[in-house]
């Protein structure tokens, strides 16, 4: 795994995994896991989680339209129903609960690409990736986490990939992320991953690449999907398909 990390993230590449065995608790990582990336559609898990929490509350009550637009953007990663959610429930706050109630301390806002925080220019670690899948998978209530496993088990074609390399006999489940964005050494693509296979959702898994600007989405889409078919022992290249540049 490592070897191959070297081989192959390039010049202003970053690549980083986190993977948990949630039955011995034993975490294993490559690359900086600390540092920070653009969460691409990661994020939506995260708002999905705490529109599901709070409404369990009783600080918020979901519509059914609410829960169609969460259960479409779990789906296929669907952007309009993403804005739909943020500019109805998401704000400097909800960010503020990631960090605190889920456990995503590195998760930020950038500034600077929109007047007003917005739900897709933000950057987390993959330990904060991994954090998050550790609340969904240990502290969410029996039935959001049952909801949000089982929609991620049931994702569309565009996200099966990334944690998807486990291989369809350990039963993956995941949220990806996809995106072309812009640091200080160039514009580049972002590719992310964050789920769980195994019996019992027994491994959770969180990878995060910032593809270096010589690099292509399926580049990015195939190293993470590799990555996690190493950690599992799965054929590799990990049979995927890359989505459209949409997510």
């Amino acid at each position: 795994m490592d070897a191959y990390t070297r081989r192959t993230v390039g010049a202003h590449g970053y690549l980083s995994a986190v993977f948990t065995d949630r039955v011995t608790g034993a975490t294993w990582r490559t690359g900086d896991a600390t540092h920070p990336g653009w969460t691409a559609s990661t994020i939506k898990l995260a708002i999905a989680a705490d529109l599901l929490r709070r409404e369990r509350a009783g600080q918020i009550t979901l519509s059914a339209a609410d829960r169609h637009d969460m259960a479409t953007m779990l789906n296929f990663s669907d952007e309009a129903a993403s804005d739909r959610l943020w500019k109805a429930y998401g704000d400097d706050a909800m960010l503020a609960r990631f960090r605190s109630d889920f456990g995503m301390t590195g998760l930020h806002f950038v500034p600077g690409f929109t007047p007003r925080t917005y739900w897709g220019f933000v950057k987390c670690s993959a330990d904060d990736l991994a954090a998050l899948m550790h609340y969904v998978l240990t502290s969410a209530n029996p039935a959001d986490r049952s909801y949000l496993v089982g929609a991620m088990r049931g994702v569309a074609a565009n996200q099966q990939w990334g944690v998807w390399g486990a291989g369809s006999a350990q039963r993956p489940g995941n949220k990806d992320g996809w995106s072309f964005e812009s640091d200080s050494y160039g514009k580049h693509w972002v590719t992310d991953t964050v789920g769980f296979a195994g019996p019992a959702e027994r491994y959770a898994v969180a990878v995060m690449y910032q593809v270096g600007p010589s690099g292509s989405l399926a580049d990015g889409v195939h190293a993470v999907s590799d990555v996690t078919a190493l950690l599992f022992g799965a054929p590799v290249p990990a049979h995927v398909v890359v989505p459209a540049p949409d997510g």
